[in-house]
């Protein structure tokens, strides 16, 4: 089957900002979250995805906003597909940043975008700037004003919010089943094996799981090794040795998982993001 998708990544060695434009028609990829802060610029068609609780639709000019953890997914519901440019943002980086914009933070806070998605001509602007400056490899002097451009709009979407922890809200069994699997994610975990660590039988764990995280306990841990895959391949490991250390059965594995995810393959992401031959 032909298809007209296409994507094009690199990262920025300097910030670790990965600036990413692509375009897909139908569906783009699966529910998955990120580590970084995603600001992104809908070019053409309408892109639409699922987040919060909520369906949005991009269209040219808007500008969506993703922070660390939030899932989401992405199709085009119209014929011709959607275009959109991208800034993958590094939380500490963004925070260190912002550090002396932000006097009173609380010891304890995160960054939050206030909306998921908005419309706003300056924060398009400078968001396509930055793209341009980072993803062309300018003058470190004209990526930085860029980028600083890019900041001053961005502060007035942003505000602080409490960081994720203890969250009484929360049911107490989906607290302890997350952090059991991040603590063990390597490993081929089961269901039963994971409920009798919260101590409950796996049907009250499964619903009380996605009751509060938006995906199924095995959803979850296959999001959570893609994220520990990104983050391995963009240091320079193959993919290879990424799927044997993160438990997936081997690259073939590792590879349908993140191209439903991302929309590229392990070995491509590592040579976007990476200075590291190939072996």
């Amino acid at each position: 089957m032909t298809t007209h998708n296409w994507l094009d990544l690199v990262q920025d060695g300097d910030t670790g900002i990965e600036p990413l434009r692509a375009h897909f028609e139908g569906h783009a990829y699966d529910p998955h979250w990120h580590d970084s802060y995603l600001v992104g610029v809908t070019e053409q068609g309408v892109q639409q995805f699922n987040c919060r609780r909520a369906r949005h639709q991009s269209t040219p000019g808007k500008v969506f906003l993703l922070e660390p953890g939030d899932i989401h997914d992405g199709e085009a519901p119209t014929e011709g597909g959607f275009t959109y440019r991208m800034l993958y943002i590094d939380p500490l980086w963004l925070e260190r940043e912002l550090s002396g914009l932000f006097e009173n933070a609380p010891l304890n806070g995160q960054l939050s975008f206030a909306n998921t998605l908005t419309s706003d001509p300056g924060l398009a602007r400078t968001t396509c700037l930055a793209f341009e400056t980072l993803h062309g490899g300018e003058l470190k002097i004209v990526r930085e004003t860029a980028l600083d451009g890019l900041l001053e709009r961005l502060t007035s979407h942003l505000h602080w919010r409490t960081r994720y922890g203890e969250d009484p809200r929360l049911p107490l069994v989906a607290q302890r089943a997350r952090e059991y699997l991040h603590a063990n994610a390597q490993y081929d975990i089961g269901l039963d094996q994971l409920a009798a660590a919260t101590g409950v039988d796996r049907f009250r764990l499964t619903r009380a799981f996605k009751a509060a995280y938006g995906l199924a306990p095995h959803a979850y841990l296959v999001q959570l090794r893609l994220s520990k895959a990104r983050r391995m391949l963009a240091s320079g490991a193959q993919p290879a040795a990424v799927a044997m250390e993160l438990g997936f059965a081997d690259q073939s594995h590792l590879g349908r998982w993140f191209v439903r995810a991302y929309g590229l393959t392990p070995a491509l992401y590592r040579k976007r993001c990476s200075n590291v031959p190939d072996a």
